[in-house]
């Protein structure tokens, strides 16, 4: 019981240091979104599979939930970094692991996650902030845990929106980067004001970070 509850106060932990002081190891200096946190003792080559669990939904937007959750299957599963599985809230699977994304588990938890869902981490979070108008706003709180150990991976928090200078930015580098050439304006614009497109490059922005 000892050894339990010290993994579940270690996740704690690396969770507050994330949140109260933004630690950001591993980043590249010259990013000035630095919104995530990679833990320096561990890597990713050790987790063959992830599930990622459909997002907890903060806003006043039910069909957001699927439809980010939905981009960020796609979007990592394109870097190629893990095998994925994907457990939507609609699924008894969804409902049977309870799979609180702000809720600290037991070795015996995690290792039932890991049995049933045929993984080695997970994925999981909260959309904390939608709002299609009057500027596109997406907040996102997503956390990867290793069920094998129980620690904490990698962490996200950050809040978009298009109307913040440092995300118009970041949409001309993504434009630049998924496009392969300079973005036009016309594309910056329909990347802001889309709900489709918006979600798009956020999920993007997380994917790059593991």
């Amino acid at each position: 019981m000892k050894k339990l509850k010290s993994i579940s106060i270690f996740v704690c932990v690396f969770c507050y240091c994330f949140i109260t002081t933004g630690c950001n190891r591993n980043l590249n200096e010259a990013d000035s979104a630095k919104f995530y946190y990679l833990n320096p003792n561990k890597s990713h080559s050790n987790i063959g599979r992830i599930a990622i669990v459909e997002l907890q939904n903060d806003s006043s937007y039910p069909q957001i939930s699927n439809d980010i959750t939905e981009a960020l299957f796609q979007t990592i599963q394109k870097r190629q970094v893990f095998g994925l599985t994907i457990v939507r809230q609609r699924e008894p699977l969804w409902k049977s692991l309870q799979l609180e994304p702000d809720t600290t588990y037991s070795l015996e938890q995690m290792a039932s996650v890991s049995q049933t869902l045929k993984c080695d981490g997970v994925l999981i979070g909260t959309i904390t902030e939608y709002k299609p108008y009057p500027h596109m706003t997406i907040g996102l709180r997503l956390r990867l845990i290793d069920l094998t150990e129980g620690e904490l991976l990698w962490a996200v928090e950050q809040v978009w929106s298009s109307s913040d200078k440092t995300t118009e930015k970041k949409i001309k580098k993504y434009l630049k980067e998924t496009k392969g050439s300079s973005a036009e304006s016309a594309n910056e614009r329909i990347t802001a004001i889309s709900p489709l497109e918006f979600i798009r490059f956020v999920s993007y922005e997380v994917a790059q970070t593991l």
